[in-house]
């Protein structure tokens, strides 16, 4: 396990504290149509820490082309239908260019510094001149309402119960996921960033916030600076 993250639950449970199985159970959301309105019809998009293919499915689905990267191979496993690559992102070199590079799941905000670093170099080298980098943000108030919970359609729940800050702006997360049959627990490290220091971080990397995708500004398209 990297340092301050773990998981408790049912079958395999990656390096971050992932559980396998819970993340494929979690239904696909808006995400898709998001990702699907913001890059060109048949795009080919580069997607980091793919985890089961709960994107890339419905990607796939809508006439992408995906490469999908995880540093999991339990998590690469429940893949179909798309190129994968495991490597951890950070020290990904594809030599080649794609049309739309994929950082979702709030991995913008690790809490380590020069992990982010990377991930965000990963994105800007992989992109064409006129790409674009899709970024998931944490909302305004992950860090402070808390504890929440929201119970899906579907029949599970899951809780955000606590976050705790353990020194250098970064705080430690915890989560829970319910359904009937099993529970699934996740704690992992994350930095809240403001919007100065987010685009600051993109500005290292040679990328500027282009526009915000959702109204709650939680995904962004950002573009090679000019």
């Amino acid at each position: 396990m990297r340092e301050g993250h773990r998981g408790t639950g049912p079958g395999a449970i990656t390096p971050d504290g992932c559980a396998v199985e819970l993340y494929a159970r979690l239904p696909v959301g808006a995400e898709p149509d998001i990702v699907a309105a913001a890059v060109p019809r048949g795009a080919r998009i580069l997607e980091l820490g793919c985890g089961v293919g709960r994107m890339t499915h419905p990607l796939l689905e809508r006439g992408f082309t995906v490469t999908a990267v995880d540093e999991s191979a339990e998590m690469l496993e429940r893949v179909r239908g798309a190129r994968t690559i495991r490597s951890a992102i950070e020290d990904l070199d594809l030599g080649e260019r794609f049309d739309a590079v994929l950082l979702a799941s709030f991995l913008v905000h690790t809490g380590d510094t020069e992990v982010r670093r990377g991930l965000l170099r990963t994105c800007a080298r992989h992109l064409t001149d006129d790409g674009c980098v899709l970024i998931q943000r944490e909302g305004a108030d992950y860090h402070t309402d808390l504890p929440r919970e929201r119970v899906d359609p579907s029949g599970f729940t899951v809780r955000i119960l606590s976050s705790e800050p353990v020194g250098d702006g970064v705080h430690a997360v915890h989560a829970e996921y319910e359904f009937p049959d099993a529970v699934w627990t996740q704690t992992f490290r994350a930095r809240p960033l403001t919007d100065t220091q987010f685009e600051g971080a993109l500005a290292e990397a040679g990328l500027r916030v282009d526009r915000a995708l959702t109204d709650d500004g939680v995904w962004v398209r950002a573009v090679a600076m000019t």
